[in-house]
């Protein structure tokens, strides 16, 4: 299209919104084994929407990540945002490595 105009995000932001994706994605399926494996959810948040919609929890959960993800991606030029998403990617990480350790003791 000519004329037209598309955003583009850099690399810097590109990255860590696709990792938070995937790690919510990840998150998702060990929070599922998890549970099968009689454990208990943490998050005070999923586990009222775990409460409330029961198997379809998962729905709920990417859109509770993936609407706040839209926004800060939308406002990548202003300087935190960056920072913020870096954050939620360590965060993500820490979550998914707790899992993993949590599935490899049963």
């Amino acid at each position: 299209m000519k004329g037209g105009y598309v955003d583009r995000y850099s690399s810097g932001t590109l990255f860590p919104v696709v990792l938070i994706v995937g790690m919510n994605v990840l998150d998702t399926l060990f929070t599922i084994m998890i549970l099968e494996l009689k454990g208990l959810e943490l998050n005070p948040v999923v586990q009222a929407v775990m409460t409330a919609h029961g198997d379809n929890f998962w729905i709920w959960k990417f859109f509770i990540v993936s609407i706040p993800l839209t926004l800060l991606c939308l406002h990548s030029k202003f300087r935190p945002v960056k920072t913020v998403l870096v954050c939620i990617c360590m965060v993500y990480i820490a979550v998914v490595a707790y899992e993993i350790t949590l599935m490899i003791r049963q």
